[in-house]
């Protein structure tokens, strides 16, 4: 382990930077899940960047973040579309839509909800196969092989600040994980008193929140230990019920906006099964807030 903080985070953003480009062969071929691994490696170096500011020189980290918010927005275009692609499918089967049977009425014709269930699904795939295709365009591009050596010289020739790069490692990042910690707590807090739209939103603000102090309690856990692992554990099940309550807002969203240009019942089914998803994933929330009522390393 090392003793300053310089040191400790170069370690820690190493490894991210290492699975960020490893997972570009991956995408390039268009493996299951690639894609996914991508944009969580380049939002958790930003994130880690962002926690642990105060070690780094502000010029060309600002630099590396804009362009890793450039690529995780061309990742997350194409994930969203994955993701809801296959929220599609799994909701077609398990709301008892039938893709061969029944009809529905589209004007002065009818046509099976097979048609329905296939359009909604196909439609996500096309637009996704697009969106990978400007991924792909992008690994090409002189920008992202700026990024990524950029990227790699955060390792062989880090900005560090002395002031900051200098101190024990342990104090320094006890100290971010403290702040991130407070800052969740903060939009936690706020939470309760917000009417219903605006708790919508207010809970994504929580999600990244709980994502931030994972990211950077996880790389704190070569310097902390196991408190700071069970920290980024804590933080990481808050992120995935809020994950979840969020694809569901997200899908109904998108099926909403389907659902005003087409009279098909099927529509509103999924809604409402959406709907559904979004409510049950609440339902783990006060226990996903709990250790919030502690100290954030115990």
């Amino acid at each position: 382990m090392k003793t300053t903080a310089g040191p400790a985070l170069v370690d820690a953003v190493a490894a991210d930077v290492d699975r960020l480009c490893t997972a570009e062969p991956d995408v390039r071929e268009d493996l299951p899940d690639s894609v996914h691994r991508m944009r969580v490696a380049t939002r958790r170096l930003r994130s880690v960047l962002k926690s642990y500011r105060r070690v780094l020189r502000r010029k060309p980290v600002a630099e590396i973040t804009d362009e890793l918010r450039w690529l995780a927005g061309l990742l997350g275009v194409a994930r969203d579309a994955e993701v809801r692609a296959e929220r599609f499918a799994s909701l077609l089967g398990d709301t008892g839509v039938p893709f061969d049977e029944e009809t529905v009425p589209l004007g002065e014709k009818s046509a099976p909800r097979r048609d329905f269930g296939e359009r909604l699904v196909a439609d996500e795939r096309r637009f996704y196969a697009g969106a990978h295709r400007a991924v792909v365009d992008a690994f090409d591009s002189r920008r992202y092989h700026t990024l990524v050596a950029r990227m790699h010289g955060l390792i062989s020739n880090a900005p560090l600040r002395s002031a900051q790069a200098d101190q024990p490692a342990e104090k320094v990042f006890a100290a971010v994980l403290r702040h991130d910690f407070r800052e969740l707590r903060r939009l936690v807090r706020e939470e309760p008193g917000l009417s219903a739209d605006e708790r919508v939103e207010h809970l994504h603000e929580i999600r990244k929140a709980a994502k931030r102090l994972r990211y950077s309690a996880e790389a704190a856990t070569t310097v902390l230990g196991e408190p700071a692992a069970e920290l980024g554990k804590r933080a990481k099940r808050l992120q995935g019920v809020l994950g979840d309550h969020r694809d569901a807002v997200e899908a109904l969203q998108t099926l909403r906006t389907h659902a005003a240009d087409a009279d098909e019942s099927g529509y509103q089914r999924l809604c409402d099964a959406e709907e559904a998803a979004a409510a049950k994933a609440l339902e783990e929330y006060p226990d996903a807030i709990e250790f919030l009522r502690h100290r954030a390393l115990g």
